[in-house]
């Protein structure tokens, strides 16, 4: 008589592997909470006396401007694209400024010691100056909120790109310069094949801490210039007629340009700098 064995029927264990599960945290997790921090600010505003309103009267109210970015009714009375994209070609402009006469000061400073001590404490006091300062000078010099606008980007980006470009050169290593020495090489050749590798990281450090800045610069300088597209002025005309939900909107296409740029530096420095990459 033959027992007859019973087969089991077992199914393999469904398991992620690191990359999978790494790609979903990365995903789900700031989805996560995001809706954590939405669902608590709807609570905070039902439950405390407030006049903020909460995302679902945001959406409501701002239903418009949300479904259409584009729309140009001329004059400031256009969508929140082209507001942003207005805000964006100033930053554009007053950054590449910036970027120029930074680099090219940090260099300077940087290679000659005795220009380092004589500029140095001009450059610690006039970095410390908030952007929202430079704006009445720069009216009462230029006269236009245009170039005033230019001009308060500038100066408030100026400085990480300088003065990081500054420390990059400062550090570059000692070996370095006496194998130029030994080798007899060109300026030119110095400056491409040694100055400017070894102090690259640093330049793209204040690159990067700049941009940030010069978003930030412009947004408060169009707050205070009236009459011109630009989101920072879109806030202020929101502010003025008690639109509150348009200036919360405002606030998170701020929010995300400023990751945007963040990021594209970051990408752009990965690329130029791979060994820079965490």
């Amino acid at each position: 008589m033959t027992i007859a064995r019973k087969r089991s029927t077992t199914f393999p264990a469904f398991t992620w592997d690191d990359k999978t599960k790494e790609t979903l945290d990365n995903i789900l997790m700031p989805i996560g909470a995001l809706f954590g921090l939405l669902a608590l600010w709807q609570i905070l505003t039902i439950i405390v006396p407030t006049d903020l309103p909460g995302p679902f009267k945001v959406i409501e109210e701002t239903r418009i401007l949300i479904l259409y970015p584009f729309y140009d009714k001329g004059g400031t009375d256009k969508g929140l694209f082209w507001q942003v994209f207005s805000s964006l070609q100033r930053v554009a402009v007053g950054y590449t400024f910036a970027a120029v006469v930074g680099i090219s000061l940090g260099i300077l400073v940087g290679l000659n010691k005795r220009l380092s001590k004589g500029l140095d404490p001009i450059f610690n006091i006039l970095r410390t100056v908030p952007p929202l300062a430079w704006v009445p000078i720069a009216l009462a010099a230029l006269k236009q909120n245009q170039p005033a606008a230019l001009f308060v980007i500038f100066i408030t980006a100026i400085w990480p790109i300088l003065i990081n470009t500054a420390v990059g050169v400062r550090q570059i290593p000692q070996d370095y310069n006496n194998v130029a020495q030994v080798l007899q090489l060109p300026k030119s050749e110095y400056f491409f094949k040694i100055l400017i590798p070894s102090a690259l990281p640093y330049i793209f450090t204040g690159l990067r801490i700049a941009i940030g800045l010069a978003w930030l610069a412009i947004i408060a300088a169009e707050i205070v210039m009236s009459g011109i597209v630009g989101i920072g002025f879109f806030i202020w005309n929101a502010y003025q007629n008690s639109q509150v939900s348009e200036i919360i909107l405002a606030l998170v296409y701020i929010g995300l340009v400023g990751w945007l740029l963040d990021n594209l530096m970051a990408w752009l420095q990965n690329k130029i700098l791979p060994q820079s990459q965490r």
